[in-house]
């Protein structure tokens, strides 16, 4: 098989390659492949599934390159090792979204697992650390079934909680207060269609982004909802919000156990509802971990350190708790 790839520009294309050409020569090796490369175009030749996996690791090093200028060896180290172990084949897991991305793939098998629980259930559960792809991959699907006419209406909702800040007295009308709570929804959408087409849907109440408290009483038909950040809601609240689950709708709640703002007392609605929930028919449960990172590579480091502190703190207790 061979693939052919062109880059952004000559200038993208020199990130791509790498110091000296260093980051093909780690893909021949990584992936065992032939790659050639002149000027801004790319060529790929071999296995057909090694073939898809570079190609893969150089869109994902041309990305990096494009949103940071720069790829550094370890990055590139990280992308190309993230790829060749992932074993799935990404254009069978694409999402057709309306920016120039045309399409959104997974990039571990951990991600492709979670579109499969979101295709095939109309309530799917995903829990993992930050930087997993939980809310973008949800709101991707949402919107990939909005241009295919499988729905009518995307809501996004949050519960507005303080990540251990007060704010509550900043100025203000409601909208401007709830904004803040609400702005990594818009960010994942943003990255998925144009401003002008998001902000004419928004307008028009096609999308929708709300607090969660606003959801009570309504019935939503035809629809994507998703609640982010939901490991912060109460168990009375995550059973009003799924019970606003209607016809031809599907229900995606994401959320990082580890981080949950709620105070002490209180149980997470998010944990409470998948040990209720997870043996229903029609209902997935998705687990991501740190090795589903796709944010920084420092991000996936940082996660890993405290999970070690964790740890250590957890034996410390058992060894003092025997003396």
């Amino acid at each position: 098989m061979e693939k052919k790839i062109t880059l952004a520009s000559e200038s993208i294309a020199s990130l791509v390659f790498g110091p000296s050409d260093e980051y093909l020569r780690q893909i021949r090796k990584a992936f065992d492949v032939r790659v050639s490369a002149r000027g801004e175009e790319v060529k790929i030749s071999g296995d057909s599934e090694n073939c898809a996996k570079a190609a893969k690791a150089i869109e994902r090093l041309e990305k990096a390159g494009k949103k940071r200028k720069e790829v550094s060896p370890e990055e590139a180290r990280n992308i190309i090792t993230q790829v060749s172990k992932t074993d799935l084949d990404p254009s069978a897991y694409s999402i057709e979204v309306y920016s120039h991305k045309a399409v959104v793939e997974p990039f571990t098998d951990g991600q492709a697992d979670y579109l499969k629980q979101m295709i095939e259930n109309d309530l799917t559960f995903c829990t993992g650390p930050a930087g997993t792809g939980k809310t973008y991959l949800a709101v991707a699907m949402a919107v990939s079934m909005l241009k295919k006419q499988q729905i009518r209406k995307i809501v996004l909702v949050r519960p507005a909680v303080e990540a251990g800040e007060k704010l509550g007295f900043l100025p203000g009308d409601i909208e401007a207060k709830v904004n803040p709570y609400l702005r990594p929804l818009f960010d994942s959408l943003e990255d998925l269609m144009e401003y002008g087409q998001m902000r004419k849907l928004m307008s028009l109440d096609v999308i929708e982004i709300i607090p969660l408290a606003f959801m009570r009483g309504r019935t939503l038909n035809e629809a994507v909802i998703i609640c982010d950040e939901a490991q912060n809601t109460t168990p009375s609240q995550m059973m009003m919000f799924l019970t606003r689950l209607g016809r031809d709708s599907k229900m995606i709640v994401t959320g990082d156990l580890t981080q949950v703002d709620l105070e002490a007392r209180n149980k997470s609605g998010l944990s409470d509802a998948i040990e209720t929930l997870s043996d229903i028919d029609g209902v997935g449960c998705c687990e991501l971990s740190r090795n589903d990172i796709v944010r920084h590579n420092l991000v996936q480091n940082i996660v890993k350190a405290y999970e070690r502190r964790k740890e250590k703190l957890v034996e410390k207790v058992k060894r003092e708790g025997m003396i």
